[in-house]
């Protein structure tokens, strides 16, 4: 994968990440929404960093629970896609259409690597 969709792969986890604590924090009140509002992004990048395809050229290369590709397809399509609803939940629907259209161009300039997964 090209450095510059790498960087942009980065931020739209960052951006997936801050996007679900905002749905959390709004989906919730009182006590439990710091729970959730921690807890949400925290689930969100365990289960991204510890549901891999051994050997994936994007990653380390590492598995601490291996899964087949198109688990792993789903994993981040769920995370990135969830992540930018959160953030047109929380009162920036233009932002999360941003999101949406970066998550496009991200996948669409990673073609071979999507090919790789769904043949995993």
């Amino acid at each position: 994968m090209a450095g510059w969709n790498l960087a942009l792969r980065f931020g739209l986890e960052l951006a997936a990440l801050a996007g679900l604590g905002l749905a959390a924090w709004r989906l919730t009140s009182g006590p439990t929404r710091w729970v959730a509002v921690t807890l949400v992004p925290i689930a969100a990048a365990v289960v991204w960093g510890v549901f891999n395809v051994i050997d994936d050229p994007s990653r380390s290369g590492d598995a601490p629970i291996e899964v087949h590709g198109w688990t792993r397809l789903g994993i981040e399509v769920v995370v990135l896609v969830g992540g930018a609803v959160g953030v047109a939940l929380a009162g920036r629907p233009n932002l999360g259409l941003v999101l949406v259209a970066l998550i496009a161009v991200h996948y669409a300039s990673s073609i071979s690597r999507i090919e790789w997964l769904t043949k995993q």
